[in-house]
This record gives structure tokens, C-alpha cells and sequence, in this order.
């Protein structure tokens, strides 16, 4: 099934959504990856503050390459969520929607999606040149000394991802698995 959303997510949105569903977001992300993630959560243990509104919010786990004349931002594919999940948690917990990224989750991050009605989306790696072509905003908006992995806010407009782990811990990875066979198999890609 195809979807366009208006962000932020709603939880009506996010209940209608199904693992495998293409989707195309239109509106505000964050970025962040590893190091803003580890600084995140360090400044929510010290009690200070988020640099953005976490509640309602979608986190793209994605570090451009610098723009080139006359675009907003470079090449922004997607990297591997994997490296974000002790953190992805405690962010669900807080309020956040959905997260952007690619590959496979842990059984914790799943646990925390349907905890608390999250979803899980997947763009298409090697891809970067083409979905920054959807970015129509880029700001850095905290820690810009860390370059790439700085936080930005992006405006998006038809931004194509697939549901990759739906709220209800359906999982894209897991059903390819089931209906290769490879699972039967006792294989895990």
C-alpha cells in the first residue's frame, strides 16, 4: 500500500500503517546519529533539555555529504539504525514517532515501538543523491562541531521510505525471511 503523511505523525497515521506499506513523509525530521544520540542522552541525564522537540518527532539517522552549489544539502542516504538502538528506546519513551534509518533492529527498539505506537521506516541506502533531491530545508540546529553527525532540522517533501517495523512489531526483515524459507533454516540475513 502507498501512504502520504503530513507530519507530524499521528497516531491514527501511525496504527494504519503495515510493515512493507511505501510511504512518502512530508514535513519536519531531525537528524542525528551516533554521537548526537550518545550527547542526547547525556544531556537528558544531566536534566538539561533536548535540542529539539522530541514528542511527535521522526529521527533520520543520516549524515550528509556537503551541498553542492545551488542544493540545500548533499548526497543524505541513510545509515545503520543498529547503532543508534541503545539509545532509540529511551527516546520512544519520551515521545518520539518514528525513526528513519536502515537494516535490522534489535528486540528491545521493537519492544519500544509497540510500547509506545512507534514505527519504524526504512529508506533505500545507495540511494542519498535521490533523496536529497526531497529535502527542501536543511538547518543545523545542535552540535554543529561534530560536522556531518550534527543535528539538523530538514523539511521533507514526499520523502519515500518503506515501513520496515510497523507499531504492532510486524517487521519487514523477519516476513522476507519467513518467505524465502531462510528462516525455516535456522539463517538470519
Amino acid at each position: 500500500m502507498e501512504n502520504k503523511i503530513q507530519l507530524p505523525l499521528s497516531e491514527n497515521d501511525i496504527r494504519k500503517l503495515q510493515a512493507g506499506d511505501y510511504v512518502y513523509l512530508t514535513g519536519v525530521v531531525y537528524t542525528a546519529r551516533d554521537a548526537a544520540h550518545k550527547r542526547m542522552i547525556e544531556a537528558l541525564r544531566r536534566g538539561d533539555s533536548l535540542p529539539f522537540p522530541i514528542r511527535d518527532s521522526i529521527i533520520y539517522y543520516m549524515g550528509p555529504s556537503p551541498a553542492r552549489e545551488g542544493r540545500v544539502i548533499g548526497s543524505a542516504g541513510p545509515t545503520t539504525a543498529g547503532r543508534m538502538d541503545q539509545y532509540a528506546p529511551e527516546l520512544m519513551d519520551l515521545g518520539m514517532k518514528g525513526m528513519i534509518g536502515k537494516g535490522r533492529r534489535t528486540q528491545a527498539v521493537t519492544d519500544a515501538i509497540i510500547r509506545n505506537g512507534c514505527v519504524y521506516f526504512a529508506a533505500v541506502g545507495g540511494a542519498g543523491a535521490l533523496l536529497s533531491k526531497r529535502i527542501v530545508s536543511s538547518e543545523i540546529i545542535a552540535y554543529e562541531d561534530l560536522g556531518t553527525e550534527a543535528i539538523r532540522k530538514l523539511e521533507v517533501r514526499d520523502f519515500p521510505v518503506i515501513v520496515a517495523i510497523d507499531s504492532r512489531g510486524h517487521n519487514i526483515y523477519d516476513i522476507a525471511l519467513e518467505k524465502s524459507g531462510l528462516k525455516k533454516q535456522g539463517k538470519n540475513c
